[in-house]
């Protein structure tokens, strides 16, 4: 577009006008051979009317009536038998016999060695063979290769058997680091007067005391009816049953945990 609004010394060229060639005019090929009175439609169904079942007529096909088809045309042919090929009179099937004024053979030639004594003497000086490791597990005493069969302790002969695995050494030494850091916050808030540490004593007085409430609850508990018919009851077992809940969770953390901070 920015090409088209510039100035063009094409544009002061005067150039001639553009004819355009009028296409003729359609007229069917059904309109003008029409009888009187017939439409299109039904001179078309007139030509056909005379081939509807058998369609139209192939009168010039190309038909021989001696080309029918016979017995056997349709089987495969054997392929023809390839013509076996001897060598001619002049060549020779076999190699020649050696003439006289080549080299004779080497014959007769007799060895000094005594094959008997030194097989002797290599089987006496070899080392014996081990037999092989077999197991028989059954009893017609069939035999099988014990290294295969899975009696051999091979786990044991091992260079680490017996040692902790790595990752196990790797998770005690992460656990051991975060104690430690555990460890070393609760001094610093224990230094800033944050958080105390009960002592011994004080942890098995508490721990005590709370056996003694769990059993006073359970006393009261076992008093109540096997039948609680009214309100009061209900709301009475209902109340020591979340007591005794909640007295044996403190029991059981405070048996967990040897050390507890009081903040």
């Amino acid at each position: 577009m920015r090409y088209q609004a510039e100035e063009s010394i094409y544009s002061l060229v005067p150039r001639k006008a553009r004819q355009t060639e009028k296409a003729e005019r359609y007229v069917s090929k059904n309109k003008s051979g029409n009888l009187v009175g017939e439409s299109t439609v039904d001179q078309q169904r007139a030509k056909k009317e005379s081939h509807l079942t058998m369609g139209l007529a192939n009168e010039h096909a190309d038909v021989d009536p001696h080309s029918f088809l016979k017995k056997k045309q349709t089987e495969p042919k054997s392929k023809e038998p390839v013509k076996t090929t001897f060598p001619s009179d002049g060549e020779p099937k076999k190699s020649s016999v050696p003439r006289a004024k080549d080299a004779p053979p080497l014959m007769g030639i007799q060895s000094t060695k005594n094959f008997i004594t030194t097989n002797a003497v290599e089987n006496i000086m070899a080392v014996p063979k081990k037999p092989a490791a077999n197991m028989a597990d059954t009893r017609h005493g069939d035999s099988f290769p014990l290294e295969e069969s899975g009696l051999v302790p091979k786990y044991r002969n091992k260079k680490d058997f017996g040692n902790t695995p790595g990752y196990i050494v790797k998770r005690a030494e992460e656990m051991k680091r975060a104690q430690e850091e555990y460890d070393g916050y609760v001094k610093e808030h224990m230094r800033r007067g944050a958080m105390k540490q009960i002592t011994a004593d004080e942890h098995h007085e508490i721990l005590q005391g709370l056996k003694k409430n769990w059993e006073e609850a359970m006393l009261q508990y076992q008093c109540l009816p096997v039948v609680c018919d009214n309100l009061y009851r209900k709301h009475t077992k209902e109340r020591l049953e979340a007591q005794l809940k909640n007295i044996e969770r403190d029991i059981e953390l405070f048996e967990k945990h040897r050390m507890v901070y009081v903040a």
